[in-house]
This record gives structure tokens, C-alpha cells and sequence, in this order.
């Protein structure tokens, strides 16, 4: 512990000796206001990316270790293996032409699963049964 103390002294009085023999006083009364707004500029912008990235990555692993799969939910609402997969594929924003290329199966097939989903879903449109199968933890 000393040596840290001693070494962060050092390193004060270093800097402080630096910023003596620069004549910080004349720097800051030559620079430009412009330099100074780019040098607070890029420190709030580094303060916000750094926070940004550290909030976000502690709710994706709270999100993703909370959910648990209610597979007796899935039996109960009566959803087919293909229907799900037609349901996570549809939670992951793909169309329904890129769904059924995916799948190796009709368009038309496709909007039949679908429209099935949403009955069981009691959904009207693509995001409602999306939104409703988060609620009923078929999806995380």
C-alpha cells in the first residue's frame, strides 16, 4: 500500500511539474473555444457509449437468465411443433415469404399457420401474438 501512495506522489508531482514548465495559463488563453467544446464533446460521448454499453449488457443477461419456458402453456393453447417454429421465426422479424423459404413450404401454408397462431394466440395481427406468446413465456 505505501508503494502505491509513494508511486501516485510521483506521478503528481510530475504531472505538476509538466504542467508548470507548459505554462498552462498561456495554453488556455490561446486555444480556440472550439478546441474546448470538441475536448467536452468527446468526454460526453465517451461517458455515454461506456454507460450505454454497461446498462444494456446487464439487462440482456437478466432477461435471458429470467426466462423460463412454459411448455405447458404451448399444450394447453394447442400449438404444433410447426406453428412454433413459424412463431419464432416471426419474433425474429422475418416475412412471410422468408419464413416459408426458410421452411421449405408454400406462402400459403405459411399465412395457414399463421392464422391459426393468432386464433390461438386470441391475437389480430403479427405483433399482438408475438407480444401475447412473451406473456404466456412462450417466447423470450
Amino acid at each position: 500500500m505505501r508503494k502505491i501512495v509513494i508511486l501516485y506522489g510521483i506521478v503528481l508531482a510530475a504531472l505538476t511539474a509538466l504542467l508548470k514548465f507548459i505554462e498552462y495559463r498561456y495554453i488556455v488563453r490561446d486555444l480556440s473555444l472550439e478546441f474546448y467544446l470538441g475536448i467536452v464533446a468527446v468526454l460526453f460521448a465517451s461517458l455515454g457509449i461506456w454507460a450505454g454499453l454497461r446498462l444494456t449488457r446487464r439487462n440482456i443477461i437478466i432477461t435471458r437468465s429470467d426466462f423460463k419456458f412454459n411448455a405447458e402453456e404451448l399444450g394447453r393453447r394447442g400449438i404444433t411443433r410447426r406453428e412454433f417454429e413459424v412463431l419464432e421465426l416471426m419474433a425474429q422479424g422475418l416475412s412471410n415469404r422468408e419464413i416459408a423459404d426458410k421452411l421449405f413450404v408454400s406462402l400459403n401454408t405459411i399465412k395457414s399457420h399463421s392464422s391459426k397462431l393468432y386464433m390461438k394466440l386470441d391475437a389480430r395481427r403479427r405483433t399482438q401474438a408475438i407480444s401475447r406468446a412473451k406473456e404466456l413465456q412462450l417466447l423470450p
